[in-house]
């Protein structure tokens, strides 16, 4: 028997991406080029930038972040916290992974990995500050990239909005001290002035600008649409300022990406270990306590992904443009999409065996509305 959600279930993932969404992983490349050649040319350029600081927070890496998440944020209804209750098991799966697994897991990968397996291929200095970018890169749970994961699984819409919701305000809280405790066990100098500062800027005040903003917008005569229209002009603002904080970061780091182009593969090894095992770990609770796919889908690819933004700026403001932190929290980005769109693969591609379980409703009792 054949529904609609299933023939959308067929298609491939990528036909669902917008082109910049679809090619991320080349623009990341692009960026990598880009930056090196200016880094190069121009350095005097390049350490200008990086001396625009107060309080160690880089004040164009801070502009920049805020054209970055602003616009993801205003997405966000939170006054979709309301409707938790409806789905108290796939959220309390996702947050389980989110906060009490994901950060932790990398941790120790990072440790047994870049610590220990990887030492010798990398330059000694940079040992503990790439594996402080990772944790910073597990730390925050996805906000914006995870409506495009939630509607590829064909996820339940209320669900993802109400679970990033809650993740939103669980971060302004959580964050700091997760990230202390873990560079903490990491003998990792933390300066805590600079770190809560971080949460205040790139975590506080944007949610509150975007929460604002998102109210004014529907408090105006046909608020959704002027809502929409506004989405569709910021949405380039977005990704000309991710790009723009890659070539900065890539101009800093292209000496010693020259030098050590494995570094960029090995980084990326314990990143791609941690979003599996965290999807899959997802997944698997999901199923155990039977929620329906339509939860268990998003949940899973919510439990992996990573507010990668959020990590770049951050490990910048602790450690500077030239540390292995942001190298790492980078490389992030440079896999996100290729792993996400293969989770979400094997999302879709499982339904017939998760439902299979005793218990669990059809997808086609909570398949969303399709428009």
């Amino acid at each position: 028997m054949s529904t609609q959600c299933e023939v959308t279930a067929k298609k491939s993932a990528a036909e669902n991406l917008n082109v910049f969404e679809r090619y991320l992983s080349l623009w990341v490349f692009l960026c990598i080029f880009v930056g090196i050649g200016f880094g190069h040319f121009f350095p005097a350029l390049f350490q200008a930038v990086g001396r625009m600081q107060i309080a160690q927070i880089n004040i164009p890496v801070a502009i920049l972040l805020w054209l970055m998440i602003i616009p993801m944020l205003i997405k966000i209804d939170l006054k979709a916290l309301r409707n938790v209750h409806r789905f108290w098991l796939g959220l309390s799966v996702t947050l389980f992974v989110n906060w009490g697994v994901k950060p932790f897991s990398m941790a120790l990968l990072g440790w047994l990995f870049i610590g220990y397996l990887f030492r010798d291929w990398l330059p000694a200095e940079q040992i503990d500050s790439y594996i402080a970018g990772l944790i910073l890169l597990a730390a925050a749970p996805c906000t914006a990239m995870v409506f495009v994961w939630s509607n590829l699984s064909r996820g339940e819409p209320h669900f993802t909005l109400s679970q990033v919701a809650l993740n939103d305000i669980i971060m302004v809280f959580a964050f700091a001290p997760i990230v202390a405790l873990l560079l903490g066990i990491s003998s990792i100098h933390v300066p805590w002035d600079t770190l809560l500062l971080s949460v205040l800027l790139y975590i506080v005040v944007p949610l509150v600008i975007a929460n604002l903003w998102r109210r004014w917008l529907l408090s105006a005569k046909n608020g959704p649409q002027k809502l929409q229209h506004t989405l569709d002009i910021i949405h380039p603002w977005s990704l000309l300022a991710l790009l723009t904080t890659l070539v900065l970061l890539f101009g800093f780091q292209g000496e010693q990406i020259l030098k050590q182009p494995l570094i960029i593969l090995l980084l990326a090894i314990p990143i791609l270990i941690q979003v599996l095992f965290n999807s899959a770990l997802a997944y698997l609770l999901n199923r155990a306590v039977r929620s329906p796919h339509c939860i268990a889908g998003p949940s899973a690819l919510i439990g992996a992904s990573n507010f990668f933004e959020l990590a770049v700026a951050t490990a910048i403001a602790l450690f500077g443009f030239e540390s292995g932190a942001a190298l790492a929290t980078v490389v992030g980005v440079l896999i996100e999409v290729p792993l996400m769109l293969f989770a979400v693969r094997i999302v879709n591609s499982s339904v017939v065996w998760y439902e299979s379980r005793a218990g669990i409703p059809s997808y086609q009792q909570c398949c969303p509305t399709e428009k």
